[in-house]
């Protein structure tokens, strides 16, 4: 049995609010505004007391993909945990405004397997909305964050 659990009010609202995403170019504005990209990731978690994240990505944006590394971590986590995610970008206008630190507040509870989704922005104003799926034992509390950092070819 697994369960996600959230403790702010933004992942409450985005976990009830996330449709499935098609390509941005036919993709309708929501309350985050017109999407201009997707966004998927793949990546594990192994926590002991703080956690630690590490994958990589896949972004599509203006027509083209781009492969970005994801690292992160979590405060006050335990287990092991592979994720994987999908999503939509929001407010891109230059390709490395992607790079950054993205951080929400949130919890999450997984044995076996497990589903959520959340709404992360860094500094540059770039957010993303994305629904996951966590397989794995991991209990995690408080604050989360998460890098993207776009691969040069």
């Amino acid at each position: 049995m697994s369960r996600r659990l959230f403790s702010s009010s933004i992942c409450a609202i985005a976990a009830t609010s996330i449709v499935a995403f098609s390509s941005p170019a036919h993709a309708a504005p929501d309350a985050l505004g017109k999407p201009v990209g997707h966004f998927s990731l793949e990546a594990k978690s192994a926590d002991i007391g703080i956690g630690f994240t590490w994958g990589e990505g896949k972004l599509t944006y203006k027509g083209r993909t781009y492969r970005f590394k994801v690292s992160g971590g979590n405060i006050a986590a335990v287990g092991f945990s592979k994720i994987t995610a999908a999503g939509t970008v929001y407010n891109l206008k230059n390709l490395h405004d992607f790079d950054g630190g993205y951080a929400a507040l949130d919890g999450d509870a997984t044995l076996d397997r497990g589903i959520g989704g959340a709404v992360m922005s860094n500094s540059n104003g770039v957010k993303v909305k994305f629904t996951s799926a966590t397989r794995g034992a991991h209990l995690a509390a408080g604050a989360q964050g998460l890098s993207f950092q776009i691969r040069e070819k």
